[in-house]
């Protein structure tokens, strides 16, 4: 029997989790524990707040400077969740896209963006230094 070359979307998540820390792992100290930290609690901010609340948090924050953690790391989850949800849906990031799709959409996406941020949470726990005092 021939082995599947075709991987399982898990699989697919954790890649692109992976691909994504391993994008900041050689930047600055303090860049690598803040996106690291970020990383950590935006899984836990989506179940206690929502994803919309959580999204605008991360672009507030990030004010849109590509050498923000918040903003790297907003982009890093908008890329991964629309590619998933809405691949179709151009140049429109993640946020945009959930303050003008259905209830049922929006759920699925809050399930994909759990789902690639347990991944992501983990692999910056093994990679990734933490702020002081957490």
């Amino acid at each position: 029997m021939k082995p599947s070359l075709q991987q399982t979307l898990g699989q697919k998540r954790a890649r692109q989790a992976w691909e994504d820390v391993q994008s900041v792992v050689n930047r600055a100290d303090d860049f690598k524990k803040k996106y690291g930290s970020l990383a950590r609690k935006v899984l836990t901010l989506i179940q206690t707040n929502g994803l919309g609340q959580t999204l605008a948090f991360l672009r507030a924050k990030g004010k849109d400077d590509p050498a923000d953690a918040h903003n790297v790391l907003f982009k890093h989850l908008s890329q991964w969740t629309m590619s998933q949800v809405a691949p179709n849906a151009g140049s429109q990031n993640l946020l945009e896209w959930v303050l003008q799709t259905y209830s049922n959409n929006y759920r699925w996406a809050t399930a994909e963006a759990l789902a690639y941020l347990a991944w992501l949470k983990r692999f910056a726990e093994a990679e990734l230094p933490t702020e002081e005092g957490e």
